[in-house]
């Protein structure tokens, strides 16, 4: 079937991109502090898209950062 060799191609090829929570959270603490490359940006992008409990610790990630900024600016009133 030449079909089936086609679409086994094309999923070898995507499977690079594929990231387990494990790696998609590393790489969500990683991009903190450094720009991701352009591959481990993509295959993050697609894991959110695909997970349901990444995108809430993306989500819980962004509010921990704005309540530090937000406390680092922070000057008591007179």
């Amino acid at each position: 079937m030449p079909g089936v060799e086609l679409v086994w191609k094309d999923i070898k090829s995507v499977i690079p991109l594929r990231r387990t929570c494990k790696e998609a959270t590393a790489l969500m603490v990683a991009r903190e502090d450094r720009t991701l490359y352009w591959a481990d940006r993509v295959a993050l992008r697609l894991h959110l898209l695909a997970c349901k409990a990444c995108p809430r610790f993306e989500r819980q990630m962004l509010i921990t950062q704005n309540c530090l900024k937000q406390w680092r600016e922070y000057t008591e009133p007179d």
